[in-house]
């Protein structure tokens, strides 16, 4: 009987000091370019006049509602519908980590470069730089996600050559480390 009160009332105690507790609403990621779950714009593209093959301009982001810790983020976008050599992985279209926790989005057209003027780090498939949606125009649309994650250190990773071989180990690298994450969606195909 002693451990049935006693159980009763750990019970008790736990609901009302989750009642009570504070929430802080999720963190949010947007893209002013395109609603979320719409079609990315041909601009931010491969497809976007004067292009060169495999790049594009990346779109303007913003995010709030940051949990309080985080020293910095990763940003990871790619195709969900490319299955690379018969393998899980997916297309690696900007893979951006170390992005400074005073950061409050990206403007558009982030430079080239591996790592840039505010000691964040980049690559995709086509280098370091962002490559943009490309999805054939005799296609269905291609599923494009941006992922960023918050997290409560700063990664110690090196950009390789490879891009699947560096979203690998950043990917491990943030395990354990991530406070809360934000995605954002957008289909595209090349126009006919």
């Amino acid at each position: 009987m002693r451990l049935l009160v006693f159980w009763t009332i750990i019970v008790s105690m736990t609901f009302t000091l989750s009642a009570q507790a504070p929430t802080q609403p999720a963190m949010t990621l947007t893209i002013p370019g395109f609603p979320d779950g719409g079609h990315i714009p041909v601009k931010f593209s491969q497809a976007a006049p004067g292009v060169a093959a495999g790049e594009g301009t990346s779109p303007a982001m913003s995010w709030a509602n940051v949990p309080a810790g985080t020293q910095s983020f990763f940003l990871n976008m790619h195709d969900m519908d490319l299955a690379r050599n018969k393998t899980t992985d997916d297309q690696a279209h900007w893979v951006l980590w170390n992005i400074p926790a005073i950061a409050t989005g990206l403007p558009e057209g982030v430079p080239k470069g591996s790592t840039l003027p505010d000691g964040s780090n980049q690559i995709s498939v086509t280098g370091p730089m962002y490559r943009g949606p490309g999805a054939g125009a005799n296609g269905p649309f291609h599923h494009y996600v941006f992922e960023l994650y918050a997290l409560d250190t700063k990664l110690d990773v090196k950009p390789s050559a490879d891009a699947f071989e560096t979203r690998a180990n950043v990917m491990k690298a943030i395990q354990g480390h991530i406070l809360a994450k934000a995605v954002y969606g957008g289909l595209f195909r090349r126009p006919q």
